[in-house]
């Protein structure tokens, strides 16, 4: 993403590169990524006024069906005001280029339901006590391509393996130049345990960035995959005889001013960070309906599968829903952070991440302490020891998580009433049209949909 200061600034990069349309896009409840293009001739006028939106569109759920019980219908509008500083031009959609948009009330104040402004909001609250966030996420995804409906992964080859990367490398060079186009840095990759599985991580960013980034990234992955002729599968669970993929979200806490990691200790983890693995594990059977938030969620999380499963933390523990990666040599204050491992593609990042950071700052502020942390697998100890490490196991299904999420008042006022009712409204009404399903219609939708 180009840093640009001044609408004037978009308006003229969008003459010099030619630009045709410019999409002014958002993720929604489901994390859809939505939108409408203008024209470029129309640019500067709809940068300064934005473009119209009916509320009931955030109302609509991965269907595309209307939860009139909100309280949103066909009346009602909304502005979709770009942020400047997400302008991109689109790698893989010629003479196209993109800009997030903060969704705002025709009085130029945010809407309530504005995904956006929910993080804004929590990165404020941060920043009053003294705390910033670096965050990551890393999302997993499947490569193929389909014939007469069929999916055939683009490798079958082990984890780790360099049989997957030569089979893949012509769509992985390319991903990572139309990332490196919009300076989305590359740091890793490797292809994962499933067929045809890989991931590709990015450098750690500010807390609103990060988001951004995810939005582009997976934007970016359709694109340069439809441009190829293949499909992207980000979907938890896009099949039922495959590793699922998850979107582990890396976090470190710093001072305002970036130069203190707040979580680092030479123990390990400061007093700081205990406290705010603390809040998170307080609240995440509620915090999964943000972070593992479509129906397909829950076929992933299941036990013994590296997917967390449970409430707990562990230092190097990939079972751990919280886990503290080894550092660095040489940099262990820098690389000092946490992994949120239960979140996947289909959460909104902004409601997700603010949702984690609304919890670990709880656990700050009330002086909470974790559990002692877990070096085995929870799914192996008895009810005993879980017990006496408060471990439970995390909601088996989305209905359960949205249940937690509406007796969780942190995360209800986090949200705000009208979001939170919007949000569970949609929720519950996947869990209906799913439910009533076979499988393979909800991983079909889902395969689609991510």
């Amino acid at each position: 993403m180009i840093q640009v200061m001044t609408l004037d600034d978009i308006v003229m990069e969008a003459q010099r590169q030619s630009i045709n349309l410019v999409r002014f896009i958002y993720a929604d409840l489901s994390s859809i990524i939505r939108g409408k293009a203008t024209r470029a001739a129309h640019l500067k006028e709809r940068l300064e006024s934005g473009i119209g939106l009916v509320k009931g569109t955030l109302a609509m759920n991965m269907l595309d069906q209307l939860q009139t019980d909100t309280g949103f219908g066909a009346s009602g509008e909304i502005r979709l005001i770009p942020d400047p500083d997400t302008w991109t031009v689109l790698p893989y959609a010629e003479r196209q280029a993109a800009v997030i948009c903060d969704l705002m009330e025709l009085d130029h104040t945010p809407w309530e339901l504005c995904p956006r402004a929910v993080l804004k909001r929590q990165i404020q609250k941060a920043k009053d006590m003294g705390v910033s966030f670096q965050v990551a996420f890393e999302p997993e995804f499947m490569l193929g391509t389909t014939s007469d409906g069929m999916f055939q992964p683009l490798d079958r080859s082990l984890c780790f393996s360099t049989e997957g990367m030569n089979r893949a490398s012509r769509f992985i060079n390319n991903f990572i130049d139309a990332l490196a186009k919009q300076n989305i840095e590359t740091e890793q990759y490797y292809p994962e345990l499933g067929h045809g599985q890989h991931e590709v991580s990015i450098t750690h960013m500010p807390a609103l960035k990060a988001c951004d980034r995810q939005i582009y990234y997976r934007e970016t992955l359709k694109g340069v995959a439809l441009e190829m002729g293949m499909e992207a599968y980000l979907a938890p669970k896009p099949f039922e005889n495959q590793p699922g993929n998850g979107c582990h979200l890396h976090l470190s806490a710093w001072d305002i001013y970036g130069e203190r990691n707040l979580l680092f200790a030479d123990s390990g983890l400061s007093p700081f960070g205990m406290k705010f693995v603390a809040g998170i594990l307080e609240h995440l059977p509620a915090l999964v309906a943000l972070t593992a938030p479509s129906v397909n969620s829950y076929r992933r999380l299941k036990p013994s599968s590296w997917a967390s499963a449970f409430t707990c933390w562990g230092f190097e523990n990939r079972e751990a829903a919280v886990r503290v990666p080894s550092v660095y040599w040489g940099h262990e204050m820098a690389t000092t952070n946490i992994e949120i491992k239960c979140v996947d593609s289909t959460a909104n990042p902004y409601i997700a991440l603010a949702g984690i950071i609304a919890a670990g700052l709880d656990g700050v502020e009330r002086n909470l302490q974790p559990p002692e942390p877990v070096f085995t697998d929870p799914a192996t100890m008895t009810p005993e020891e879980q017990d006496k490490n408060r471990i439970r196991r995390l909601p088996t299904s989305l209905m359960d998580a949205v249940l937690e999420l509406e007796q969780d008042k942190l995360l209800v006022g986090v949200l705000g009433s009208r979001l939170a009712d919007t949000y569970a409204a949609v929720k519950t009404s996947e869990c209906g049209a799913f439910d009533a399903a076979n499988p393979e219609f909800e991983m079909t939708h889902h395969r689609n949909r991510y």
